[in-house]
């Protein structure tokens, strides 16, 4: 699913409110699984960056994404490091797992980013703009990856993206953030250039 809105429609605002890192202004945020259980969530920020005085490798930046299931003090286990290589190969970039994270592309920086938040073994997906700020061979493989996900996983996704072209491509349905107000449908209606021409006349008439 694509998230989409101009800037400051509360997209990034969204996400954050779904994750809990911020309250509700008004109503609630309900969210259960088929079963009733409370579904893991992974999330991909826009951009992060590791202080490069931490040497932190790739592997480890995966490895954090397992943090939830260990408790305080406890080593990792065998199958939750395997489970970390797993990711970073699911994701293409097996062979960087021990480079240090600062020193990676920004598209690199992404796919170890999307490895991270696959090893909290998510049923909800969130990214924040995945590929805001890389060039566009790398930002089609990450649309590509997150496609192939959706498939092979079943894994449900909400993402962040201000490429129409490229939402136009891999997204089903889309959410339209305008005013506070939201416009929802299938990808081919609501994108459609009539559709879109009226939502930003609309936009551009109340700046």
């Amino acid at each position: 699913m694509g998230l989409l809105g101009a800037n400051g429609s509360g997209k990034s605002t969204l996400i954050k409110t779904i994750l809990g890192v911020i309250p509700p202004l008004s109503g609630r945020v309900n969210l259960s699984k088929a079963n009733g259980a409370k579904p893991v969530l992974g999330y991909v920020p826009q951009r992060e960056s590791f202080d490069p005085v931490y040497l932190i490798s790739s592997y480890e930046v995966v490895l954090m994404g397992a943090l939830g299931r260990v408790r305080p003090l406890q080593r990792f286990s065998s199958a939750e490091k395997n489970f970390a290589m797993e990711c970073l190969k699911q994701t293409g970039v097996a062979e960087l797992g021990r480079k240090r994270f600062s020193q990676l592309s920004g598209g690199q920086k992404q796919r170890v980013l999307i490895a991270r938040a696959l090893a909290t073994r998510p049923d909800l997906l969130l990214l924040d703009e995945p590929t805001a700020g890389i060039d566009a061979a790398a930002a089609a493989a990450i649309m590509e990856l997150l496609e192939s996900l959706n498939a092979e996983r079943e894994m449900t996704i909400v993402m962040v993206n201000h490429d129409l072209y490229s939402v136009r491509r891999h997204v089903r349905d889309v959410i339209w953030l305008h005013q506070g107000k939201v416009l929802q449908g299938p990808v081919n209606e609501l994108l459609s250039p009539q559709k879109i021409e009226q939502i930003l006349a609309l936009e551009i008439g109340e700046r």
